[in-house]
């Protein structure tokens, strides 16, 4: 008799998989209650009242009558290195932006988010130029961004004033969770470096170049996480260093962990993976046990938007080709398959789900797969386009760019 296990078949046992809770890393509160209780959770609040005071972030004032008053929660995060170490405890007090009201107390948002394809094209040239790569973070960015609208927030749970118990917080500065932080930080940070001389790009205003002579710098924003790179360490030094007497920044490193992007850098050049991010999204799904496939997409049958029994709730499926969009930052093989997903975000069926779990399947046997900049490469720009106007039979249905698969630019 021929059995699977004689055939070398062997299927792992997902008991002997799951992993048990270090000893060292705390549970994540659900309640300020429950934070006070624990001596790490207790110097995470405090380091996160402390930075409001150091940025006289409001005043207290009795509650005002004609004025819209937005609430307030503490969110609680476990940080953790790329290794997946516990690194920290973390509290962040959010304003709940969804209650303001535009027109009152907010007007125009913006968020500073640098697009893939610029970090690609900035790394690439870096690294074919022997440039160094910084990155260092913004410690509570948003807390730096002047106000110009006026907002009133509730008291911080578990930090009230007993003295005024009734009054509220007359915001003049922004906090994470108003419509117009992310704006209001950016505005202070650009002018700020225009002042420096850098330019603001016009294709990504997420982008601050400086030129001196013949030396370049580069910096791209991330919200509150920032790349440097430029033609002399000298010059990236004098740019760090009026950074840190501007605002509270973080001690700049090499590049090695960027927005979920693991960055190892040779002579040989610079590999970016997700691998943390893979292994986070299979356990999220539980397919860290799943069978690898050698594809992430099926060559037959094509997908169709009638194809299929439609999900009940297409939420989870949305999550998911959400969470793969950004993946393909660094897993360009997975770009298509991804794009094609992402026509049946507004009537998922079955069968798109389970040609996104498919994508799973093949991430599971390519974790540590990415992009690789090499430092021999020359600085041209190689493009390709496979135009497909007749392809999709359902063009009148669902919205198409008329492109099928982009190949990257090096």
């Amino acid at each position: 008799m021929q059995t699977r296990r004689k055939n070398n078949i062997v299927k792992p046992n997902p008991k002997y998989n799951l992993s048990a809770r270090l000893s060292d890393v705390p549970l994540e509160p659900r309640t300020v209650n429950q934070a006070l209780k624990d001596k790490r959770w207790r110097g995470a609040l405090s380091t996160e009242i402390d930075a409001f005071a150091r940025n006289h972030t409001f005043d207290l004032v009795p509650r005002p009558l004609n004025h819209n008053v937005v609430g307030c929660k503490w969110i609680f995060t476990n940080k953790f290195f790329a290794t997946g170490v516990f690194n920290r405890c973390k509290a962040r007090l959010v304003a709940k932006g969804f209650n303001q009201q535009q027109g009152r107390d907010y007007t125009e948002t913006f968020s500073p988010v640098i697009k893939a394809t610029t970090i690609r094209i900035i790394l690439d040239i870096a690294v074919s130029m022997s440039w160094p790569i910084q990155q260092l973070d913004v410690n509570n960015a948003f807390l730096q961004g002047t106000l110009e609208e006026e907002v009133y927030m509730e008291q911080p749970p578990g930090f009230v004033d007993k003295d005024h118990p009734s009054y509220v917080c007359k915001l003049n500065k922004a906090v994470y969770g108003l419509k117009q932080a992310p704006r209001a930080w950016y505005l202070e940070l650009k002018a700020f470096l225009l002042s420096l001389g850098f330019k603001n790009s016009l294709a990504d205003t997420s982008l601050f170049t400086l030129q001196v002579g013949k030396d370049f710098i580069y910096l791209l924003v991330y919200v509150d996480d920032i790349l440097i790179t430029g033609s002399t360490k000298a010059g990236i030094q004098r740019i760090l260093n009026l950074l840190a007497e501007r605002f509270s920044v973080k001690d700049p490193e090499d590049l090695n962990y960027f927005l979920g992007l693991e960055a190892h850098r040779t002579d040989e050049g610079l590999h970016l993976s997700q691998r943390k991010y893979i292994v986070d999204l299979l356990h999220k799904y539980n397919m860290v046990n799943a069978k690898p496939i050698g594809a992430p997409m099926a060559s037959s049958p094509k997908l169709t938007l009638h194809s299929g029994v439609p999900l009940s709730d297409p939420l989870e499926y949305r999550k998911l080709v959400g969470s793969l969009q950004y993946l393909a930052f660094t897993r360009l093989d997975i770009s298509y398959a991804v794009n094609r997903l992402s026509q049946f975000m507004h009537k998922p069926t079955q069968d798109h789900w389970q040609a996104a779990k498919r994508i799973l399947r093949y991430l599971a046997g390519t974790p540590t797969h990415g992009i690789f900049f090499s430092a021999k490469n020359e600085l041209k720009l190689h493009a390709f386009s496979d135009s497909d106007w007749g392809g999709d039979s359902e063009a009148t249905d669902v919205f198409i760019n008329g492109f099928g698969t982009l190949c990257p630019l090096f």
